[in-house]
């Protein structure tokens, strides 16, 4: 190939005018067609492009303001809308404006206008462009003050709202209220909330489905306790001790009155579930069995023996007793489970308490073998009311046993000292006075134990001397003896007390005999000898101060001329006595019992008539000195 031929290839002067004519040819139309843009934006500078429209509302070719203006006019949807609510047979209707929801014309004209004015150059125009040919509805600017909207909501919420009820159960009187529980109903306002917020921003009218939720109670029914409760009330119930067979105790009846008022009501919650539970209140039912525990309360007895001195045998005189308790805790749980299953005769629990010494004890076993202290005391010129007393309150000793250790308290052996126990009125020392009351010479009987027990050589813990010298427990066999001034002690249950103690590793057996025709009290133990005796020794009267002159008063129940002497003289001293007592020879202990008796007052009594106490008192021998 020539080197011409290859130039000819490189330049073409027909193809260069071509590509000239072309290249031309695209700047007059690049040109045309900006200028027809330009026209076009010229045309509708300061107004809505062509196509353009606000939720179906043209708004081509309008300024901003006539937009705003239309807009106002033909979105009426905020107005003439309508949002219907439905729960169960209730309709709620409201219009949008209602619910919050108005048009911003001004602001949704602002965003029609935008439209093909946003952005870059190729956007704008491919906006324009598909705004002419295929039209463009953009959604209104809307505002919507959710305030309303809940406030529309919670005036439905009043009517649909329900509280939620716990079943219910309470006493009155023995009447058992029960009412069924409620379900509580409750408009959840914000998931109502999100539906109706959807449905406003379709901008057409619609139902909301109104989201309700339902409580449930705790405890939706109580039927079932009422029912335990209204058989537990149906009738009295029964409370019956199991020794019952052998005792006079029982059954004891509460009557569905009172069981009310003992019954307990409580509402036990368990997570979200609850239940009603049926008890006692304790303190009410502690207290009643309290009472009856009293009437249960059976100590055990020890049986009784007297020794026989032929054969150096125990012979029974009376049977042992086992003792017996109620069972408080045990018989709580026993009546409330009995009870809250619907029985209406419950047994209560008792414990039983056997004696130390039964029926079948031996001398030799209990160390009982031989008699080791016995006392007489006599008294002379008691009345037979004193008498009666003396053998009332001997006849609790005769037979007792004292365990070995034991402090043996005479106020606890003797009990109520009453008329329904046997005693009579006869004079007694109260308050400084000689007087009529129950149970005078039941200190012939301590001072005769007292005495017992100072020469049997046994450890005294606590003794009462009288207030002054009472001539009884100075008498003998045969006359009287100023030496046993001093050795008297006084009982007065449960203020004053005798108590000793049998410091022996024995029991000691005690029996007591009253002989009336002698007018004496003998007291006896029997145990089994430790080596001890017992020397003593008494100051006799001392610094003895003379009693008071008669004393006369007028007692205006007493008939005319009638006289007694009411309280004897006496006079004071004191006296000291000493007693040590050895063990088999050797000093074991030693004690002192100092009593200071007062100088006391002879008191004579006299009815109307008596103008002359003084003389009418010695001719009777009374009141003197």
């Amino acid at each position: 190939m020539s080197q011409q031929s290859v130039s000819e290839k490189k330049y073409n002067p027909l193809m260069a005018k071509i590509l000239a004519m072309l290249f031309g040819g695209m700047v007059l139309y690049l040109f045309a067609i900006l200028g027809t843009i330009g026209l076009f934006n010229s045309l509708y500078s300061g107004r809505i492009l062509p196509g353009i429209s606000v939720s179906g509302i043209s708004l081509s070719g309008l300024p901003t303001a006539q937009a705003a203006s239309k807009l106002i006019d033909q979105f009426t949807f905020p107005i003439t809308g309508k949002i219907l609510f439905r729960y169960g047979g209730q309709i709620w209707v409201a219009s949008p404006a209602e619910l919050g929801l108005i048009i911003d014309p001004g602001g949704s004209a602002d965003a029609a206008f935008e439209v093909g004015r946003s952005g870059g150059m190729f956007s704008r125009l491919a906006d324009q462009v598909h705004s002419l040919r295929n039209g463009k509805d953009i959604p209104p600017v809307i505002v919507f003050d959710q305030k309303l909207a809940y406030a529309y909501l919670q005036k439905i919420a009043a009517s649909i709202d329900k509280p939620v009820l716990d079943a219910s159960l309470s006493l009155e009187g023995v009447l058992v209220r029960s009412q069924a529980g409620q379900v509580g109903r409750l408009l959840n306002v914000d998931e109502t909330m999100k539906a109706l917020t959807s449905q406003l921003l379709t901008f057409s009218d619609g139902e909301i489905p109104l989201v309700v939720d339902e409580i449930q109670p705790a405890v939706a029914d109580a039927s079932l306790r009422a029912g335990e409760l209204q058989t537990l009330l149906s009738q009295p119930l029964v409370l019956i001790s199991p020794q019952a067979g052998s005792t006079s105790q029982g059954p004891w009846s509460l009557d569905p009155t009172l069981l009310a008022k003992m019954i307990k009501i409580d509402l036990v919650h368990d997570g979200n579930q609850a239940h009603y539970e049926l008890s006692f209140y304790d303190d009410q039912l502690t207290t009643y069995l309290k009472k009856i525990a009293s009437e249960i309360q059976r100590d055990p007895e020890n049986a009784r023996f007297i020794f026989n001195d032929d054969t150096r045998q125990l012979n029974l005189i009376k049977n042992a007793v086992i003792g017996v308790k109620l069972d408080l805790g045990e018989s709580i749980k026993q009546v409330e489970k009995g009870a809250m299953e619907g029985k209406h005769e419950i047994p209560l629990v008792t414990t039983l308490q056997p004696p130390q010494v039964g029926d079948d004890a031996q001398g030799q076993t209990l160390g009982i073998t031989e008699l080791v202290s016995s006392t007489s005391t006599y008294f002379r010129g008691s009345s037979d009311q004193r008498i009666q007393n003396i053998q009332t309150a001997s006849s609790r000793f005769h037979g007792l046993l004292v365990a070995p250790g034991e402090t043996f308290s005479m106020g606890n052996a003797l009990g109520d000292v009453s008329l329904e126990n046997g005693y009579a009125e006869a004079l007694i020392i109260y308050d400084n006075r000689t007087i009529t009351g129950v149970g005078g010479g039941v200190c012939q009987v301590s001072t005769t134990l007292f005495r017992t027990v100072f020469f049997g050589g046994f450890p005294i813990v606590e003794r009462h001397p009288h207030a002054y010298r009472v001539g009884y427990y100075e008498q003998t066999a045969g006359g009287h003896d100023s030496s046993l001034a001093g050795l008297d002690a006084t009982v007065y249950v449960p203020l004053v007390d005798f108590k000793f103690t049998n410091d022996t590793p024995y029991w000691l057996l005690m029996e007591t005999y009253v002989n009336v025709a002698s007018r004496r009290l003998t007291w006896k133990f029997y145990s089994t000898k430790d080596g001890r005796t017992v020397q003593w020794n008494t100051s006799g009267p001392q610094n003895v101060i003379p009693a008071p002159d008669p004393l006369f008063q007028e007692n205006p129940d007493l008939g005319t001329f009638e006289m007694k002497q009411v309280d004897y003289s006496a006079d004071g001293a004191v006296v000291t006595v000493n007693r040590t007592v050895l063990k088999n020879g050797q000093f074991y202990f030693n004690d002192v019992f100092k009593t200071a008796y007062s100088p006391w007052q002879a008191i004579c009594e006299y009815g109307s008539g008596v103008e002359d106490p003084l003389a009418k008192a010695a001719s009777m021998g009374l009141c003197q000195p």
